[in-house]
């Protein structure tokens, strides 16, 4: 890991995750997770005080400068919190281990995302949800035009890949899909055409894998 990625890359994210939509919306999708939680992503911490109804945290984060940023987030938690130094297409839990996994802002970032959803599906619980707000793929052209031509600057800079179809990925991962909001935030419409909903491991692809 390079210097831009030790020392600049965690303050970028961290700010970036502190805008006017985000902090919003964390109220409103994070008291949705329930009982033992998986947050992928958990960054510097800003969902740990908008979690309501949980008896355990477990915060996955490949970046040690932001989980230095979480452990202060977690000193003031109501609940156990245990962050892992991992990246999601390697989760350190057992199989169906967590009632709840929770993604946001995080599937734009991972670089090898099926190898990711696929885990998230393999430490879910069959009855456990998967809770997730992402951006990503618009459905009109010009502006999925705009996604194609300026994803390579923004991962390379952000490590963002602006035009991931997120719902098809998830259904893709095995995953059943139950509720599904997808619309444009505030912001530029190249970054702000979202997918926010819940989905439950599809019974089929368990028992395919039993």
């Amino acid at each position: 890991m390079g210097w831009y990625q030790r020392n600049i890359f965690p303050i970028l994210i961290d700010r970036g995750m502190r805008n006017p939509v985000m902090t919003e919306y964390r109220p409103k999708i994070v008291p949705q997770a329930s009982k033992t939680v998986l947050e992928i992503g958990i960054g510097s911490g800003l969902n740990i005080p908008h979690y309501s109804n949980i008896d355990r945290l477990y915060g996955l984060e490949p970046s040690k400068e932001l989980l230095k940023k979480a452990a202060h987030m977690v000193q003031s938690a109501a609940f156990p919190v245990d962050l892992l130094e991992a990246p999601a297409e390697d989760i350190p839990l057992e199989d169906h281990s967590v009632d709840t996994v929770l993604s946001s802002w995080t599937l734009c970032s991972i670089p090898e995302i099926k190898a990711a959803l696929k885990e998230m599906h393999r430490v879910l619980k069959p009855q456990g949800h998967f809770i997730f707000i992402e951006h990503g793929q618009a459905p009109d052209s010009q502006t999925r035009g705009w996604q194609d031509r300026l994803a390579p600057i923004f991962r390379t800079l952000a490590g963002c890949n602006l035009n991931r179809k997120i719902d098809d990925l998830i259904v893709d991962a095995g995953f059943q899909i139950e509720t599904l909001e997808t619309r444009y935030l505030k912001g530029p419409k190249f970054l702000s055409y979202h997918f926010i909903g819940r989905a439950q491991p599809n019974d089929s692809s368990f028992f395919a894998a039993s």
